[in-house]
């Protein structure tokens, strides 16, 4: 019994859920969505086991898709709307959640969402100049440098699908933490 309250050390919540069916920077809010073991969103424009960014399958479209769902955590939102209003799906991602810092999970960190569905965690969402389209000065906002002059990336994680599901607002995720050592996230 203590290894399973161990187990899942964080829990957080599903504050919306969108898919956009063309390749759109903004994704439009659902009542819920099904994700597909392996696929991702059923619907979204990057369902699939293969790549489905745009300039990724440019580079190689057999690549498989490690950004299959994209979770940004609306305490993102908060932080940014003196300067930047911004409501859940309009920075395309797929599940807005509430409570997890979701840019200090490590690499592997597997989501329960709701009653079935489950995601693994595999990097940073890289943000690009789309996003001064949908706003400009947004880019620069959830991009910055640290004292090192490294990236920090704030626009988000990426994840795949292990296991099939319904994900709708409201839901509970729960976080289970890889084995250590943990990997941080970097950009995939």
């Amino acid at each position: 019994m203590q290894d399973e309250i161990q187990k899942f050390l964080l829990v957080g919540t599903v504050i919306a859920v969108s898919l956009s069916k063309k390749h759109t920077f903004s994704k439009k809010n659902q009542n819920i969505i099904k994700l597909v073991k392996g696929l991702g969103v059923v619907g979204d424009a990057h369902f699939g086991s293969k790549v489905k960014h745009r300039s990724r399958v440019i580079q190689n479209p057999d690549q498989p898709n490690l950004r299959q769902v994209h979770l940004i955590h609306s305490e993102l939102f908060e932080e940014l709307a003196g300067r930047f209003p911004i409501e859940p799906g309009q920075m395309g991602e797929n599940i807005t959640t509430a409570g997890i810092n979701l840019l200090e999970l490590p690499v592997n960190t597997i989501l329960f969402l709701g009653h079935s569905a489950v995601i693994k965690i595999t990097g940073l969402r890289n943000p690009c100049a789309q996003i001064d389209q949908f706003q400009p000065g947004l880019l620069h906002a959830v991009i910055e440098k640290d004292e090192n002059g490294s990236l920090i990336r704030k626009a988000g994680v990426m994840g795949i699908v292990l296991e099939s599901g319904e994900v709708k607002p409201g839901d509970e995720i729960r976080i289970e933490l890889p084995p250590k050592p943990f990997k941080k996230l970097e950009r995939v």
